[in-house]
């Protein structure tokens, strides 16, 4: 018995390190999340709080009032013309205050917000008894509120990039796909039957657990439902063809895991799924814009929060068809039925 599984641990140890991409991407990858991560959230410790100032300078200069010297608080100029709609931000959650200092001086903060909570008592400890508190227009906006659609999109996101990308690959190694390709099904036919499969897998789950927990919590719903599930199917589609441009050609499913992780922890983190991008460096925020979640979550909040329009929405919607479009166009060019 010992012999036996001693033979059987060392064939699997074989297996894996005859495989060189498996083997270099299980070395490469953790060294590139760690680059990533230390370029993103390197440097100095970053700002817990956001705050957009208005009136003093840009670059706001700190000695206008001593509340911009706070440490751990990071705070950038605003236009005045652009105060109304930085009002709308703190309702919510994307920015933690907005502060004008003209006359007469005001602050923004959203009731609903510890953040907001901890930089009004910041305010009045460095001398801002004296500055009005602005009224945020409508019903104060909860974080779970905010929470909800990247909580469905990064759950979405998982389940169209592994239940695609991986499960392709294990057919293929299987020896799956090499007797499917003695059948007249053509690569493209096989891709959609997938998509649609996964689609409607995916489209069902998000649906149960989004009337489940609105029947529990309650959420905030301001546009239309339709809308809504428009956009969704859309993402979701994005990203069953970005699975499917791994799946198109890896032959290992270690190196497809791999590939897959470097796909799905970058629009985790920087997509919008748990905080606003709002006031990150610019580069950060274009490289967002690579990824359809960023999209997904950003229409699905619009709607949900603001009550968006199809013509708001209209960008994230071109560009998650145009991401599936692309995507498809590349996986059936790049589809393997054979592991050699």
């Amino acid at each position: 018995m010992l012999r036996r599984y001693l033979a059987l641990t060392h064939a699997r140890n074989m297996e894996f390190l005859r495989d060189r991409a498996a083997l270099g991407w299980n070395l490469l990858f953790p060294l590139v999340m760690v680059a990533g991560l230390a370029i993103i959230f390197g440097g100095p410790p970053r700002p817990l709080f956001k705050v957009a100032v208005i009136g003093a300078g840009d670059p706001v200069q700190a000695d206008a009032h001593p509340f911009l010297g706070t440490r751990y608080a990071e705070f950038y100029a605003l236009p005045a013309s652009d105060r109304d709609a930085a009002v709308a931000r703190v309702g919510r959650h994307r920015l933690d205050m907005l502060l004008d200092l003209r006359q007469p001086p005001r602050y923004w903060i959203n009731p609903e917000s510890p953040k907001g909570y901890v930089l009004e008592r910041l305010l009045h400890a460095a001398g801002g008894e004296t500055l009005e508190l602005g009224v945020v227009p409508g019903r104060p906006i909860r974080y779970i509120d905010f929470l909800l659609p990247g909580i469905l999109g990064m759950n979405m996101m998982f389940s169209c990039l592994w239940g695609v990308g991986y499960v392709v690959v294990r057919y293929r190694k299987s020896g799956f796909l090499k007797r499917l390709n003695a059948t007249p099904v053509r690569p493209i036919e096989f891709i959609l039957a997938q998509l649609t499969s996964r689609l409607l897998l995916i489209m069902g789950i998000t649906l149960v657990v989004y009337v489940g927990t609105d029947w529990v919590i309650g959420f905030r719903m301001e546009g239309s439902y339709v809308l809504l599930a428009t956009v969704t199917t859309l993402g979701a589609l994005a990203m069953i063809a970005m699975g499917f441009v791994v799946a198109a050609f890896v032959t290992s499913e270690e190196l497809a895991g791999g590939i897959l992780n470097l796909l799905s922890w970058p629009m985790m983190l920087l997509s919008g799924v748990w905080f606003s991008m709002e006031g990150s460096q610019p580069w950060l925020q274009q490289l967002a814009g690579l990824f359809p979640l960023t999209h997904l979550v950003g229409a699905a909040r619009a709607i949900m929060l603001d009550g968006a329009g199809i013509s708001e929405v209209a960008p994230q919607l071109l560009t998650l068809s145009a991401m599936t479009v692309v995507f498809l166009a590349i996986g059936a060019r790049i589809f393997r039925w054979r592991a050699d």
